[in-house]
């Protein structure tokens, strides 16, 4: 069982940073991947980034060139940096975790950009 906790969202205006963490605990296999994706106002995810145990990356295209994933397999955590924030980057982002085959969530955590 893993359990994720996601931190560091809140209130950012247009053109903002701000940086995502999320950390694993529990029993941690490898391989493994983790990631975020967001829910808008449709509640459906859409994927951000994911990143593999070897740091392997994948953004979605809204995304490309804005933010960036990274991990530190030793802290089980992964981070989200999210730079040049738009009002469309307004969300809940979910971390997520493939652990050998289980999928984990967290509970989420808001990010509103906004003037």
């Amino acid at each position: 069982q893993v359990h994720l906790v996601e931190s560091g969202g809140g209130l950012v205006q247009p053109g903002g940073s701000l940086r995502l963490s999320c950390l694993a605990s529990g029993i941690v296999f490898s391989p493994n991947y983790m990631g975020w994706f967001r829910r808008g106002p449709g509640n459906q995810h859409e994927l951000v980034a994911t990143i593999t145990d070897q740091s392997i990356t994948h953004y979605g295209d809204s995304v490309k060139g804005r933010f960036t994933i990274s991990r530190d397999n030793a802290k089980n955590t992964v981070y989200l940096q999210m730079n040049s924030l738009k009002p469309e980057d307004t969300a809940v982002y979910d971390c997520y975790m493939n652990n050998r085959g289980s999928q984990y969530w967290g509970q989420g955590t808001q990010v509103t950009v906004s003037s």
